[in-house]
């Protein structure tokens, strides 16, 4: 079973109905999880099956775009952060505060889409190449900050990957749940890169 998108869209028309089916799809698996389906999917977005079926084959098709599209969001908002700290070099309270301020943000909106994105959405070895990619960046970001501002220990990447890793947890199994502030976070980062 293929589960990419059947058709690119290349016309403006095509691309705001992907717009539109990516939203409708979006708002059902926050509200429904799994059990969403295709046909409540294409209703949400005031659409036929037929339509959706032009441009996404199953739901799986679709979980795996608004992924993509998470994942790219998210890397947009990222580097304007690092590209400031790389230039500012922030003291480091400041500096994760920034960081994890846009990752709050980032899931604040639909919080329990997200932590399906994360635990379900079925991923390609190109996918889980791209993911990795930006995890490594993330570290490599986080890494060269702690060692600036004395606190990633004597290995400032495992201290970075660490951080990474239990944020993420955080934000993608306690968020949804019981919701979630920078504050928070900045009390786990700070046990995870104590001052030195």
């Amino acid at each position: 079973m293929v589960d990419s998108a059947r058709k690119l869209p290349r016309q403006r028309r095509s691309r705001d109905t992907v717009d539109t089916l990516l939203e409708a799809a979006a708002q059902v698996f926050g509200r429904e999880g799994m059990a969403a389906t295709t046909n409540r999917i294409a209703e949400r977005a005031g659409m036929s099956i037929g339509t959706l079926y032009q441009y996404f084959p199953n739901k799986h098709a679709l979980l795996r775009t608004l992924a993509e599209r998470h994942l790219a969001e998210g890397g947009a908002r990222l580097a304007v952060v690092f590209a400031n700290m790389r230039r500012t070099e922030p003291p480091f309270e400041e500096m994760m505060a920034a960081i994890l301020e846009v990752v709050v943000d980032l899931h604040r909106d639909r919080p329990l889409l997200h932590a399906l994105l994360h635990r379900v959405a079925p991923r390609l070895p190109v996918e889980v190449v791209a993911l990795q990619a930006f995890e490594d960046h993330l570290v490599d970001e986080v890494a060269f900050h702690l060692e600036r501002c004395g606190r990633g220990g004597a290995d400032s990447v495992s201290t970075a990957r660490s951080l990474v890793h239990t944020v993420d947890i955080h934000v993608h199994r306690v968020l949804p749940r019981h919701g979630l502030t920078v504050e928070q976070l900045m009390t786990l980062v700070r046990r995870l890169a104590p001052e030195s």
